[in-house]
This record gives structure tokens, C-alpha cells and sequence, in this order.
């Protein structure tokens, strides 16, 4: 899942990864691949996540991971790192996911009842990047949809998501629906249909692979 949302990522762009599975994407781009990694705590040029006893304790990224910086990289503070946001300078972001409708809806910061530390930066970054995907397990750990046709736990933002990478497959937000693009080894097309909570269209050819 991490991987596949990497090949999504081109030589040049500027990328945001948020908080929790999308931090690990990182882990999964060439080396040297000549992209811009943005952090909302205010680094650009984020690097891999370095193993322990060889981080540096005053660098972390916007999920409290220990990073290195890229040469060329730079450093700022909040103001400036959401003028980039907001000034849509950012190619694609990827986002966890509690729940995402068939309209890209976007639900991914807080369950009523539990903790949240706040909505942080998802809102703005689903809002102004260019473009938004959202990285998440297809069930949660009761086994219930979180690809469903209309979120019931509060917004992030409406209609911002444009691909959904999940355990079991990938699948586009479109103006038609959900449309399922490609597959992970070893599941099948009733699976995923089975697993999603919105209706779910399924192209003739046969789908690639991941």
C-alpha cells in the first residue's frame, strides 16, 4: 500500500505526507529521487526517517518521527510553511484516512469520544493542495467499511480526495462514483466490493496488479 502510493509520486513535485501511515511513505522513493518532501512543522527537503541512536533529537517531522533533511533542504516557521499550503504550491498530499465517501469527502481527524490532539494541518492541506490521497487500511478493525457512500464522522473536508490507496486496493474518486483501478495481490474484485461501503464501479479489463 505504502509503495504503490510512492509510484504515484514523480521526479520534481513538492509532497506533503500526513501524519501516521502516510509518514512511511518516505521509506518507499528511490534514493536521490529528485522530489520535495514539505512537513507543516515547517521542513522542506524531509528526508528518511533515521534509525535509532542516529536522529537528531531537534529534528522531527509533523508526526514526531526523527528525520533527516536533503541537501537543499530548508527550514521555517508555521507562517510560512502554511503560506505554502495555502498558496497551493503543494503537487499532492497524502493523508490518513478514518472514512472517505464516494464524493471525496474527507473524515480523518477526530471519533467522537475518543482523544484528539486537534485537526492540525489536514484541513488546509486538503483543501489547497493540488491534488489528495488518502492512505488507509479498507476496514477498520471491526471489519466496517472506510470507503462508505457518506461519511458519518466529522469532515476534514468535502470533496477533496482523488485516490484512495488501501490494503486491498486502489481506487479513484471520480464525478460518476468510486472506481476501482487496481488490485492487491492476492485479493479479488469480489472482496473489494464486499469491503466497500459505496457503490463501487468495476471496469471491463482486467486490473492491474500491485
Amino acid at each position: 500500500m505504502l509503495a504503490r502510493a510512492a509510484a504515484d509520486i514523480a521526479p520534481g513535485m513538492c509532497v506533503n505526507l500526513g501524519i501516521g501511515l502516510p509518514t512511511q511513505v518516505v521509506g518507499h522513493l528511490p534514493a536521490g529521487m529528485p522530489v520535495c518532501l514539505h512537513s507543516e512543522n515547517g521542513i522542506s527537503g524531509v528526508g528518511p526517517v533515521m534509525p535509532a541512536g542516529q536522529e537528531d533529537r531537534n529534528l522531527i517531522d509533523a508526526g514526531g518521527s526523527y528525520v533527516s533533511t536533503l541537501p537543499g533542504g530548508a527550514y521555517f516557521d508555521s507562517a510560512v510553511s502554511f503560506a505554502i499550503v495555502r498558496s497551493g504550491r503543494l503537487d499532492l498530499t497524502l493523508l490518513g484516512a478514518f472514512e472517505v465517501a464516494a464524493n471525496g469527502d474527507l473524515a480523518n481527524w477526530i471519533i467522537p469520544g475518543r482523544f484528539s490532539p486537534g485537526a492540525g494541518g489536514a484541513i488546509e492541506l486538503a483543501q489547497r493542495a493540488r491534488r489528495v490521497g488518502a492512505i488507509t487500511a479498507h476496514v477498520d478493525k471491526a471489519g466496517n467499511p472506510k470507503i462508505v457512500d457518506r461519511c458519518t464522522l466529522p469532515l476534514t473536508a468535502s470533496g477533496s480526495v482523488s485516490r484512495i490507496y488501501t490494503d486491498m486496493a486502489v481506487c479513484d474518486v471520480t464525478p460518476r462514483g468510486v472506481v476501482l483501478r487496481e488490485l492487491a495481490e492476492g485479493v479479488s474484485v469480489r472482496e473489494v466490493v464486499e469491503a466497500t461501503g459505496a457503490p463501487l464501479e468495476v471496469p471491463d479489463a482486467p486490473l492491474p496488479v500491485f
